[in-house]
């Protein structure tokens, strides 16, 4: 009996974070702003010179540099946070720890036995669901291989937080608050 293309199990397609362009289109506006309003103000003081509109343009790719999102990509095992300069990639099915990072922004810090680290931002995993199931399909099988010491908790956290974010987010799509 022979397979057709429909017998053959083809691995789930890599996820993306989807609100990555308007994120980036928001960071190019920031920055087309901030040297919109510098170089104005120079041309309405009269002191536009050359150096000044180096130095503004300088600042607003600075800006720009601060405020450019990583794209977060997932797919089979793997998750991946690409910025400006490099990749970061970690294999979740070998996931050793799970770390929370509070500060200015909160972060999930994720380290694989391979080395791997990569720090994302929470609500993107919470904005799309199907990054959340290749992270927690990962960190399952890294549970039952025995390879995630530490984070269980924190993914637990997570998990509950994302939950009641998008319960929040169906009761007010419906009208149900």
């Amino acid at each position: 009996m022979e397979r057709g293309d429909d017998d053959v199990k083809r691995p789930p397609e890599a996820a993306h974070d989807l609100r990555w362009a308007g994120d980036l289109r928001d960071a190019v506006r920031c920055a087309g702003v901030l040297l919109a309003l510098l170089l104005l103000v120079d041309w309405g003081t009269g002191r536009l010179e050359p150096w000044r509109c180096a130095l503004w343009l300088g600042l607003s790719l600075l800006l720009f540099a601060v405020l450019c999102p990583a794209r977060v990509s997932a797919g089979d095992n793997w998750l991946s946070s690409r910025g400006l300069l490099r990749e970061r990639r970690v294999r979740t099915d070998l996931l050793v720890s799970v770390g929370w990072l509070d500060g200015v922004s909160q972060r999930l810090l994720l380290r694989d036995a391979l080395d791997g680290r990569v720090e994302i931002d929470p609500q993107v995993l919470g904005d799309n669901p199907q990054l959340w199931f290749h992270l927690t399909d990962g960190a399952r099988r890294s549970t039952n291989a025995g390879t995630l010491k530490s984070g269980a908790v924190t993914l637990n956290r997570l998990s509950r937080r994302i939950d009641r974010e998008t319960a929040q987010a169906v009761f007010r799509n419906s009208g149900l608050e």
